[in-house]
């Protein structure tokens, strides 16, 4: 044989593509030469090539056992042991090739991704820079610490790489996805969808770009062009677990909830362990009152990659006897959600258990009256010694609850009458009027605030009313629009004087209906037995449920929900139309007792 003839030849082979043959020429040469350290380390090239790494393993090893002082060997088997997924050997092999030769450029770039692979991004920045260093033209190494920055999040670095990987290569896709990726966790939706484009232009067959074009479209509240989205991406993979989420979702925005459901259920037969499938489903099944199974499925939220979750080294409450023991509540979600469950506080202690709540501190003198609750803390504050602990909204699944058990005595939260009367003294002058109280704004950062809250503004039709003073009720995000309120709008803004919830109970008190959106107001409003009209976007929050206008957690509260999307029109409307009836009633029972 001749030698040289058959390596040029298996070189031919190999870059042709042709890796089959070219193992099968580097085979026969080592038949007649088992030592040639070039073919044991071109064979092993090719096994990684093929994708056969533990072959392609064995070869490189054979080879540094001849040559150990190979760095081109050395990085190869790097590559090969991180395709295997051993990350620490392919560690060692990438920092003994750099240390034979220091002027591998893909050597550090590749050392760099393995270290960010094992969770170490901030550790990786510098192979990446030394990797761009030695080869200012070196795409992936600007990629990749891209990539390693927006881990980090820190993402206005992370985009000033990918652009200038983008700078040498204007068609480099994953750059284009990437800082579609970005500009989209930075909530800059319009420059993501550009990103996004670009890339779907370059890789039109790549499902993931279609379900994250689906995904920031959702975010701009374009449904029906996000589902044809997830109808591409789920063309290219109809079993694009994603996707069908996605799906689900978008459909369950939209209201249809069936549909919804059924591809929940296919997502939880191909991945049962699916955390936003399972949770998604729950806020369906209790927004339809299926209790029993929303209660069940609704305890996924605790595996939300971004849910809030207090730990402590006590134990969890799984209902069981507890009379003697000391247990902890504590507030796991918003002020509304706080002040809805709380009922359950006295249930617990009505199974012999002494009760200590941790809340928020603008919650904490709310509680103080709260029957059952021996202590209240805020966050920070030095817990007393407690045996056993439970977050607030795992309560209604202990207690099995279903519609007809819902704890609705009311009210369940009272104020002090000094504080009650300490504002009857602050709106005494206004004694003719009805006094209505106002919120329109929740909190921006709850996932469906977007559709839930609305402006000031919104009310504009209620100016036309005589016999009636309006009072904010707004604190925080929103609270500025009562500066300005629609022309003819009688309202009073006495919300800096509020210090903490007690002070808007007070105040609440004092009106004769509370009309608010879905948020913390509307839940206070009924939690103390006042009458309260809460106004609900076209796909209402779980516990509002569906096609009813009254709500079984609060027997005072009327619901007042969209016909359609954005739709506060026509429930104004209906609210003016209202507020004319509950004149006219004041009207004949004035005109009654008159007489």
């Amino acid at each position: 044989m001749n030698i040289d003839k058959a390596l040029q030849l298996a070189a031919k082979h190999y870059q042709a593509g042709d890796l089959q043959q070219a193992e099968h020429i580097y085979r026969e040469i080592l038949k007649v030469q088992p030592d040639n350290t070039d073919v044991l380390h071109f064979i092993g090239i090719v096994f990684y090539q093929i994708g056969n790494y533990d072959l392609a393993i064995q070869y490189l090893i054979k080879t540094l056992e001849l040559q150990p002082n190979n760095a081109d060997v050395y990085y190869n088997l790097g590559n090969a042991y991180v395709e295997k997924g051993q990350f620490d050997e392919a560690i060692d092999c990438f920092k003994k090739s750099l240390q034979l030769n220091p002027n591998i450029a893909e050597a550090y770039n590749n050392l760099g991704v393995v270290i960010q692979k094992k969770g170490s991004p901030n550790d990786a920045l510098p192979y990446f820079q030394k990797a761009f260093q030695l080869n200012h033209d070196f795409i992936d190494a600007y990629y990749n610490l891209g990539n390693a920055l927006k881990e980090k999040g820190q993402f206005d670095e992370a985009i000033t790489y990918y652009q200038k990987a983008l700078e040498i290569d204007h068609d480099h896709f994953m750059a284009h996805y990437s800082l579609g990726n970005v500009f989209q966790e930075k909530g800059l939706l319009d420059k993501a969808l550009k990103y996004y484009q670009k890339a779907m232009e370059l890789n039109s067959t790549n499902p993931d770009i279609y379900n994250d074009i689906g995904t920031v479209l959702q975010e701009l509240g374009q449904f029906d062009e996000a589902i044809t989205y997830y109808q591409k991406a789920l063309q290219f993979n109809q079993n694009f677990v994603k996707a069908l989420c996605n799906m689900g979702n978008v459909l369950q925005r939209k209201g249809k909830y069936d549909e919804a459901v059924q591809f929940y259920q296919k997502v939880m037969q191909l991945d049962p362990q699916n955390i936003d499938a399972h949770f998604n489903m729950s806020l369906i099944l209790l927004l339809s009152g299926k209790f029993k199974e929303g209660w069940e499925e609704y305890e996924w939220r605790w595996k939300l990659k971004d849910f809030y979750r207090r730990d402590f080294p006590q134990p969890l409450w799984d209902g069981s006897n507890i009379r003697g023991l000391t247990i902890l509540l504590h507030a796991e979600q918003g002020f509304g959600d706080t002040i809805q469950f709380i009922r359950y506080a006295p249930l617990v202690a009505e199974r012999g258990a002494k009760v200590i709540f941790e809340c928020h501190r603008e919650l904490k003198s709310l509680f103080q009256n709260v029957h059952g609750i021996q202590q209240v803390i805020a966050p920070g504050e030095q817990l007393p010694e407690f045996k056993l602990q439970c977050p607030l909204l795992r309560l209604p699944f202990i207690f099995d609850t279903t519609l007809e058990t819902i704890p609705s005595k009311i009210p369940y939260i009272t104020v002090t009458p000094v504080l009650i009367q300490k504002w009857r003294d602050k709106i005494r002058h206004d004694d003719f009027n009805l006094k209505i109280g106002l919120a329109w704004f929740g909190n921006p950062k709850h996932y469906n605030d977007q559709t839930r809250s609305c402006s000031l503004d919104t009310f504009l039709s209620l100016v036309q009313l005589d016999n009636f003073t309006f009072y904010s009720l707004q604190k925080r995000e929103g609270a500025e629009q009562s500066k300005f309120p629609p022309e003819g709008m009688k309202l009073l803004d006495l919300t800096d004087e509020i210090k903490d919830f007690s002070d808007t109970a007070a105040l609440i008190e004092n009106l004769d209906l509370i009309i608010s959106v879905d948020t913390a107001v509307a839940h206070l409003a009924g939690a103390l037995g006042k009458p309260v009209w809460t106004l609900l976007p076209f796909t209402p929050d779980w516990r509002w449920m569906l096609n009813r206008e009254d709500s079984p957690w609060y027997p005072t509260m009327r619901l007042f929900r969209q016909y359609s999307p954005g739709d506060w029109k026509s429930v104004t409307a209906r609210i003016v139309e209202d507020l004319r009836a509950l004149i006219r009633r004041e009207t004949i029972e004035g005109l009654e007792q008159s007489t």
